[in-house]
């Protein structure tokens, strides 16, 4: 999907800078979404990716404007929509308007320090991998209107392949109810001058996750 959210190589916005000795949370709801978010997703309800896609839906306005964990409530509170587990009206009243939707599991006490880490995406491969160290591929021009993690400044562009990941879940596939379709996961390396021009600092490398359906030899 080209949203605002992939904002790799974007001009305007101006460099990251990290503030030291920053809090976790800056206030306390921000814990309580983080915890929401965690509890919900332990549900297995949806996958990550799914998640991920539900935030790049948000407005191009409120994705540049709200914070983090705002981000993280909206994303949570459309998921729950989405799957029938609160109403539009619920969300406008505040409270709950009719009995509640069972859960698939729930998180218990003494897994929470499970639901605070990822589980393996890694399959068997049921294929050899179509590239190895060192090869030159080219990465493909897509814009899909789903969720892909191929970001757009890294597109049509040439590259080498840095290293072979396995064979890992194709998230463009599962973030749209399609499946698994698990995939070959490469590193791929690219100068900065082939990603943004002659103006670029030619010292700098730039290296991106890249699944197999998103590349082609050079």
């Amino acid at each position: 999907m080209n949203g605002i959210h992939d904002m790799g190589g974007m001009e305007g916005f101006g460099p990251v800078m990290p503030k030291p000795n920053e809090p976790p949370f800056h206030h306390p709801w921000e814990g309580r979404a983080l915890a929401m978010n965690r509890a919900l997703g332990y549900a297995k309800i949806w996958n990550i990716d799914k998640s991920r896609a539900k935030i790049e839906e948000m407005p191009p306005h409120d994705y540049l404007t709200w914070t983090y964990y705002q981000k993280w409530a909206f994303r949570l509170e459309q998921l729950l929509i989405e799957y029938g587990y609160i109403g539009n009206d619920e969300v406008k009243a505040g409270r709950a308007l009719r009995p509640g939707k069972p859960l698939p599991r729930f998180l218990p006490a003494a897994e929470v320090s499970k639901a605070l880490s990822r589980g393996s995406y890694a399959r068997e491969p049921d294929r050899p991998a179509r590239y190895k160290v060192g090869d030159r591929v080219r990465t493909k021009n897509i814009h899909p209107h789903t969720h892909t993690r191929l970001p757009r400044y890294a597109r049509d562009k040439t590259g080498i392949i840095e290293c072979v990941r396995g064979f890992h879940v194709f998230p463009d596939s599962i973030a749209v109810g399609q499946g698994e379709n698990p995939q070959w996961l490469y590193t791929v390396l690219f100068d900065a001058r082939t990603l943004w021009g002659e103006g670029a600092d030619p010292t700098l490398k730039v290296s991106i996750e890249a699944w197999d359906p998103y590349l082609e030899p050079a």
